[in-house]
């Protein structure tokens, strides 16, 4: 079971450096950030917060793939995780369609996409030589002049039945969004049907203490998921309830808890955190 921190999108870059360097010395397993249209790249903040640490492991939550031709996407991971062995996982997604639409990256087949992003990037980090013809990936005999002894594990954030069965069938792991609670997991496991090893992240709001998570987010969640905003799952409340939700997700099958503190002023609420865990 691993707990992990995100570094919340909205909060300054410039912050990545303390923050990855705070973390480092609790014993948090993971340091997750972001790439979302308009806020900030994902591999270069990765690459800043491997930089700055020794221990963590630091996750990409979520490249998407019609952002990310996937040689390149590809060279950036192998070059990461060479520097950084083992302490490196990749997440890929269908990124958001409004916004893939709004930067001329919409896809007819999303699906299609993925899985052969998804396959493309593995091999490639295998040190193979890929030539692939499909539907919406062309790679004409390519390889890495400088694959990873180890490569890193790719994972797929993804949320709906049929992305969670590819995910199932050519990643190493999925990536689920915040809102999923322990109640859904056992379903969710059922959709990936991965066999054999599979990891589970599961990302999850945190806020612990006075005040209260802005209604809008939970509605614009709830509506990202599909569900009321009542069963928006989070890690609130006092430190406890917050150790206690985190603790359910683990005991429903998450491999990976990865928390989101919803303040300007993450740290506090981390370490509220540990200390009830």
């Amino acid at each position: 079971m691993r707990l992990g921190v995100m570094f919340d999108r909205d909060l300054p870059p410039e912050q990545l450096v303390p923050f990855a360097r705070e973390l480092g010395g609790t014993f948090v397993d993971d340091l997750w950030v972001v790439e979302d249209l308009g806020w900030t790249g994902g591999v270069s903040a990765a690459a800043t917060a491997l930089a700055v640490t020794s221990r963590l492991r630091v996750g990409i939550g979520i490249t998407p793939a019609p952002l990310r031709n996937p040689m390149l996407l590809a060279m950036e991971l192998a070059n990461l995780a060479r520097l950084h062995p083992g302490r490196l996982a990749a997440g890929i997604g269908h990124g958001v369609g409004a916004w893939m639409a709004q930067v001329g990256a919409a896809v007819p087949s999303p699906l299609a996409l993925l899985e052969e992003t998804i396959t493309s990037v593995r091999a490639l980090l295998r040190g193979e030589t890929v030539t692939v013809d499909g539907r919406a990936v062309r790679l004409d005999g390519v390889s890495l002049v400088h694959p990873p002894a180890v490569p890193p594990p790719v994972l797929a954030g993804v949320k709906g039945p049929r992305s969670l069965a590819l995910s199932g069938r050519v990643a190493q792991g999925t990536i689920v969004p915040e809102g999923v609670g322990p109640a859904d997991l056992p379903r969710v496991r059922e959709q990936i049907g991965a066999e054999g090893e599979h990891e589970l992240v599961v990302f999850t709001y945190l806020h612990t203490g006075g005040g209260e998570v802005p209604t809008s987010l939970v509605e614009e969640q709830a509506a990202f998921l599909g569900v009321a905003p009542q069963d928006v799952a989070m890690a609130v409340g006092t430190p406890e309830q917050a150790a206690a939700q985190v603790k359910a997700l683990w005991a429903a099958g998450a491999d990976t808890v990865a928390v989101r503190p919803l303040d300007p002023d993450p740290l506090p609420h981390v370490h509220a955190l540990l200390s009830a865990l």
